[in-house]
């Protein structure tokens, strides 16, 4: 016995036929009152067998020689049925149509003469037995044999239509198989592509190429379907299209908000939204090539608060976009979301590397215009008057004296100014003895080299709380609010303040009670990178690399509060940011 994949039609048809035969012998048994135990037993046997043999089809199971079995059970119970119900002259005469039925749906031609041939040899047999009979069986003889080769024909006219649609359905079923296999092979190669890549333009090249692949119809063969996409990323608060198809040019150069219709709802609800009226949408008309379309399917690209952008496909056709092809969809968007991410990581951190160098490369420039005005001068001016103390020991030895005595006043102060400088570009007690100590450390050597007044106060909670690498990124975030205050606000007292306001989540404040600045201008001077605005370009870097927030509060005349928010954790960092954009 055999189990296959599919059902055999001709064996359904055979059951039902079967059916119908059994239903009209017991039709015909009963009008003639002949239904009796004794002699319908063939007629159970038939029964049986069908049952068997529709259990068989249901589980698309064959026996061994399914075909010449069944139509062997069939001529003998058919004949057997014949025998016992009066030959003849009985009322199942007509009993030879089952196997002549059964020989032509399985050998077609030869099928249904061999099983009228066979009968009819049966009826002319019990003909012989009385020569009255003879003339009836001959007739009846006569009419199997037609009806056999009439069935016959038909048979195998149904057979042979039955095998050319069972040819047109697996050629259908191959060739769904086939696109199906296309389309996911083009689609692993395409997101293998998307997972690879770091690059932006090619992530959003190749989530529209998987798009286009995944909805035609006929992978490997060009897409001439009229289909629109497009992939918009947020740059500077606003949506702008980062690649498309089917664009124009003056579509590429339209930017969004995201604050209305479709855009607004996709970033709202975090989940695909397909739409019937995309030509009217009021953000989204505004582009010519999605004013011959009708139906719009937008896929959010986000993973958890980041928002990067939506992609955007739109057709003619009002019922395109069915389930299958939304799931193709959603499952191409998550890959983009990956892949940007992926590239947006990898572009933070060229964008960083870049930072570092122009970082560190400002370090020495800095470095380098504090040793020029301060220990360069001094070891000059120390030139100079060692050179006029030289020429004074000859001629005013009490005047050679103090001029000593005040060269070496700026030989120590000089000293003092080095050390300051080298205890900024590393200070090792940072790294030995913690943030604390470090801060009070920089505040005496700030009253001790420039007579500066600096209070700090650190709570230990938020120091126990913070990793070394973040206390070094708050100390030098300190120190140049306090040098910037120092060198540029004429304060007379800096106050340092860092201390828990909420879980996760630190305050540090520098505030000073000098001339103070107008905000705006001092940003404005930030975003062109001028040389005037290099503070702050420093606080702001180095607020970024704890992942922090800035807020710089000064009005001129009435002294600086430079705030520092630090999260412990990203889930305090996702709230920090989450609410600064609420803001």
């Amino acid at each position: 016995m055999r189990k296959y994949d599919s059902p055999y039609m001709a064996d359904w048809f055979a059951i039902s036929l079967r059916w119908i035969m059994l239903v009209a012998l017991v039709v015909s048994l009963g009008l003639g009152t002949k239904l009796e135990i004794s002699t319908a037993w063939p007629l159970g046997l038939l029964i049986a067998w069908n049952l068997f043999m529709t259990a068989l089809a249901s589980l698309n199971m064959r026996v061994t020689y399914h075909r010449r079995i069944s139509f062997a059970i069939d001529l003998a119970m058919a004949g057997a049925f014949f025998w016992v119900q009066g030959g003849l002259r009985g009322p199942a005469f007509w009993a030879g149509l089952l196997p002549i039925l059964t020989g032509s749906i399985y050998f077609e031609l030869l099928g249904g003469l061999l099983g009228a041939v066979m009968f009819a040899g049966l009826v002319v047999y019990i003909g012989y037995q009385n020569s009255a009979d003879l003339p009836i069986a001959t007739t009846i003889a006569a009419i199997m044999a037609v009806l056999g080769g009439l069935f016959g024909f038909m048979g195998r006219r149904m057979i042979v239509h039955m095998r050319h649609n069972r040819e047109i359905w697996l050629d259908s079923e191959e060739k769904r198989r086939r696109i199906q296999t296309e389309r996911l092979r083009a689609i692993y190669e395409l997101t293998s592509t998307l997972a690879a890549t770091l690059s932006y333009k090619r992530v959003l090249e190749s989530a529209l190429d998987m798009g286009a692949v995944a909805l035609n119809e006929n992978p490997g063969e060009a897409v001439h379907d009229p289909l629109v996409g497009a992939v918009m990323l947020f740059k500077g608060g606003k949506l702008r299209i980062g690649s498309a198809r089917r664009f124009t040019t003056a579509d590429l150069r339209v930017t969004f908000d995201g604050s209305e219709g479709i855009l607004k709802r996709v970033f709202d609800e975090g989940e695909p939204i397909i739409t019937k009226d995309i030509g009217y949408d009021p953000e989204l008309g505004r582009v010519v090539a999605l004013r011959n379309c009708t139906t719009a399917y937008c896929f959010p690209l986000r993973s958890g608060f980041n928002v990067y952008g939506a992609l955007l496909f739109a057709h003619p056709d009002p019922n395109y976009f069915t389930p299958d092809r939304r799931d193709l969809l959603d499952i191409i968007g998550r890959q983009s979301v990956i892949a940007v991410q992926n590239a947006r990581l990898y572009q933070d951190l060229v964008e960083e590397k870049e930072r570092m160098v122009e970082v560190h490369e400002e370090a020495r420039k800095k470095l380098a215009r504090d040793l020029h005005d301060g220990p360069t001068q001094s070891v000059a001016a120390m030139a100079m008057r060692i050179n006029l103390t030289r020429r004074m020991m000859t001629k005013d030895t009490k005047s050679a004296g103090e001029e000593l005595v005040k060269l070496e006043e700026l030989a120590h102060r000089t000293t003092k100014e080095i050390r300051h400088m080298l205890f900024t570009l590393r200070p090792l007690i940072l790294e030995s003895q913690g943030l604390a100590a470090a801060l009070q450390s920089m505040a005496d050597k700030m009253q001790e080299t420039f007579n500066q007044k600096v209070t700090i106060s650190v709570e230990e909670r938020v120091t126990n709380q913070l990793e070394m690498g973040k206390q070094g990124v708050i100390f030098y975030i300190i120190e140049e609010a306090v040098n910037n205050a120092r060198k540029h606000a004429n304060a007379a007292a800096i106050a340092v303040r860092l201390k828990q306001v909420d879980a996760g989540l630190a305050l540090l404040e520098i505030v000073d009670d000098g001339v103070g600045f107008d905000v705006k201008t001092v940003m404005e001077a930030y975003d062109k990178r001028s040389s005037s605005s290099l503070g702050m370009v420093n606080l702001r870097e180095r607020t970024e690399l704890v992942n922090g927030v800035l807020q710089v509060d000064s009005t001129p005349g009435q002294g600086t509060k430079v705030s520092v928010y630090i999260p412990f954790t990203e889930e305090a960092a996702d709230r920090l940011h989450h609410a600064r954009r609420k803001k």
